[in-house]
């Protein structure tokens, strides 16, 4: 029986002309990191399951893809865990791997591991798949692309405007205006949670708000009562989060409302300087914002933090973020290791460069090949000794695999966006010579047989 010819949901194939623009989006990010200068790090697909599992929260945890075990591993399987109903110990004990969920976590086991040989600050750049049992849907997959940029070692505030001047950078290459960041800071959320008299409900809290833009305020205020938190305090994150005013007119406001929380005074001062800092130097292509609700649910994360929002006229969720983080090195033994990191949603970006038409045109064409025609034997033979020729000069060829009528050939040759077209039938071969076929004008031109390799050499300078 036939199998339905189908890929899994999450996942897609590229074509050819999408691969051109992803190459492009690639090379982009790739020269924007080392000219920050970021060097390149690539890690496993997979890693230790225990690498990955409590670094992201529990809905985090839950959208981890594990690996089953195989072969006399299944042997292990807890079995007496799932007689007891603890589902999560049996599932742990049929999986002790599982695909990377982010870069960031890899990143931090890599910096672990190799301590003693690599140099601080250490920074480096990474763009790799990454997969997750997340619901497909616009702009969300299951297999996607990560294209993060991390510096650990010694702690600088200046690392921050780097990171955020590193969007600006890319997003003004790519001719993306209309982007908007947005900022926060766990300290300054910290400071709501004591304010609220709920500094021990701190995680609930961050992801109740990390849903506002998918579920709304009303219904992130019935799951934080449901968590335990009392209706005044509900109350009073409802006023807080109405703030109004220019990002460092917001954060003079908070200096007030926190005005004994020495940890949220301390995250206010650093997200004012970051943000007078950037206004001062110059930014391109990005607008500041200030968003209290942004909470980025991530638990790793301990200071700034930063969203990125597409042009209004797109409608997509953020194409970028990131923040800093104090202590994910120290899960892996390395502790004093502070870090800050961005990343940028590959897809997301390619799917807004997309629908804005900002993609170069014919990006194909610096890798479009010279066509030969398959005619007859002797063309054959002539074919594939001047090919060898160009190749050896880095000039990409391509050679049609049989003799077919030659109309046949040239509509291919058309359809595959084919410029230049080399003819040598019989006529041409009692002549001596050859043909170029310019498919773009249908102009003909005839060269000695001896100067091919040197012709066309010189027309594809």
């Amino acid at each position: 029986m036939s199998i339905k010819p189908r890929i899994a949901k999450g996942t897609r194939d590229f074509s050819a002309a999408e691969i051109y623009r992803r190459n492009f989006l690639k090379e982009v990010l790739s020269e924007s990191f080392q000219l920050f200068g970021f060097e390149p790090l690539e890690t496993p697909s997979f890693e230790l399951a225990e690498t990955l599992t409590g670094k992201y929260g529990d809905e985090g945890d839950r959208l981890i893809f594990k690996i089953l075990n195989s072969g006399e591993k299944l042997k292990k399987a807890d079995t007496q865990a799932l007689a007891d109903g603890q589902l999560g110990v049996f599932a742990r004990s049929l999986a002790e791997k599982a695909l990377r969920y982010d870069l960031t976590v890899p990143f931090a086991r890599y910096v672990a591991q190799n301590r003693n040989t690599l140099s601080f600050p250490f920074r480096r750049y990474q763009i790799q798949p990454v997969w997750r049992a997340d619901r497909p849907q616009h702009g969300r997959f299951q297999e996607f692309f990560q294209c993060d940029a991390d510096m650990v070692g010694p702690e600088s505030l200046w690392q921050e405007v780097e990171m955020l001047q590193l969007y600006d950078f890319v997003f003004d290459r790519l001719n993306l205006s209309g982007v908007r960041l947005q900022l926060n800071h766990r300290g300054i959320l910290a400071g709501l949670a004591c304010l609220m008299d709920a500094e021990d409900k701190f995680i609930d809290l961050t992801v109740a708000l990390d849903k506002i833009d998918k579920i709304g305020l009303d219904r992130v205020m019935e799951e934080l009562q449901s968590k335990g938190f009392s209706s005044d305090a509900c109350s009073q994150l409802t006023r807080v989060l109405a703030l109004e005013g220019s990002p460092l007119d917001q954060l003079d406001q908070l200096t007030e409302i926190l005005d004994e929380q020495p940890q949220a005074l301390k995250a206010i001062e650093d997200l004012r300087w970051i943000i007078q800092t950037l206004e001062d130097s110059g930014l391109q292509q990005i607008a500041l914002d200030f968003n209290l609700s942004l909470a980025r649910g991530l638990n790793y994360y301990t200071g700034m933090i930063v969203e990125v929002n597409p042009p209004e006229t797109v409608k997509m969720g953020s194409i970028a973020g990131g923040g800093r983080y104090a202590n994910l090195t120290e899960t892996f033994g390395l502790s004093d290791m502070s870090g800050i990191g961005i990343s940028f949603g590959f897809d997301r970006i390619y799917l807004v460069l997309e629908s804005l038409n900002l993609f170069p045109e014919n990006l194909h064409q610096e890798f479009s090949p010279i066509f030969f025609t398959y005619l007859d034997e002797v063309s054959a033979h002539f074919a594939q000794e001047t090919i060898r020729g160009l190749r050896q000069k880095n000039i990409a060829c391509s050679f049609y695999p049989q003799p077919a009528k030659i109309k046949k050939q040239l509509a291919y040759a058309h359809q595959k966006g084919f410029k230049q077209v080399v003819l040598y039938g019989g006529h041409e071969q009692d002549k001596g010579v050859f043909i170029i076929k310019n498919m773009e004008t249908g102009e003909q031109t005839e060269y000695p047989i001896a100067e091919a390799v040197a012709v066309l050499t010189q027309l594809s300078s």
